[in-house]
């Protein structure tokens, strides 16, 4: 049984997607705890609810990005998880975090990475006139927004699309691949291979979830 601790900063809307997969799907792993850098993240108590471990640990109270991660290292590493999941976690790791969980430590990124990394995603696609905008979720790797790409999903950009209609869009279907990706990976099916994820047999290349038109 694998083990998964979720790290939120607010109501974890894909942190939810991903245990209701896990309960209804019944996956080989249990979500053992959800983190969260905030007090008042509203997605701790709905995951008290579901009979989680919740923990905070407030990034106010750290006055270096080094110490809060030792920190929060320390609290993760408690439940001894085979993988940690960011869903929504608004911080930048430093990069002694991140390697201490490379190649089990994922992402969910509101863009189809390599294009528009950091914040303000929508706004930048919109900016940028494109056609096409999605999600992507990714191993994380000391880069920003860099890490092997597991899956992708695609959505139009509308006439007349405005940052909160297109990000609406972009959500629906961060919440059908992150928990996809997150049950390859605790079925054994994600190999990496240098910067390239292979899912079963098949390459990423096949792996994407288009939702055009």
């Amino acid at each position: 049984m694998r083990k998964i601790v979720i790290l939120i900063s607010g109501r974890g809307s894909n942190m939810r997607a991903i245990v209701q997969a896990a309960k209804e799907q019944q996956w080989p792993a249990e979500i053992v705890a959800v983190i969260s850098n905030k007090a008042d993240a509203s997605g701790l108590e709905y995951a008290a609810s579901m009979g989680i471990a919740t923990v905070v640990v407030a990034s106010r109270d750290f006055t270096s990005r080094e110490a809060f991660d030792a920190v929060l290292q320390q609290e993760i590493d408690r439940f001894a998880p085979d993988l940690v999941v960011l869903a929504g976690f608004m911080r930048i790791l430093t990069t002694p975090f991140v390697t201490h969980y490379s190649g089990r430590m994922l992402n969910i990124h509101p863009s189809l990475l390599p294009s528009f990394t950091g914040l303000a995603t929508h706004r930048q696609a919109l900016t940028a006139g494109v056609r096409i905008h999605g999600t992507t979720v990714h191993f994380v790797t000391p880069e920003l927004d860099h890490g092997p790409i597991i899956a992708q999903a695609a959505v139009p950009v509308l006439p007349g699309d405005t940052e909160q209609s297109l990000a609406e869009r972009v959500l629906v279907q961060e919440h059908v691949i992150y928990p996809k990706a997150v049950r390859w990976f605790v079925e054994g099916k994600l190999t990496l291979e240098g910067d390239l994820v292979h899912i079963g047999a098949e390459s990423t290349e096949s792996a994407g979830i288009a939702c055009v038109g």
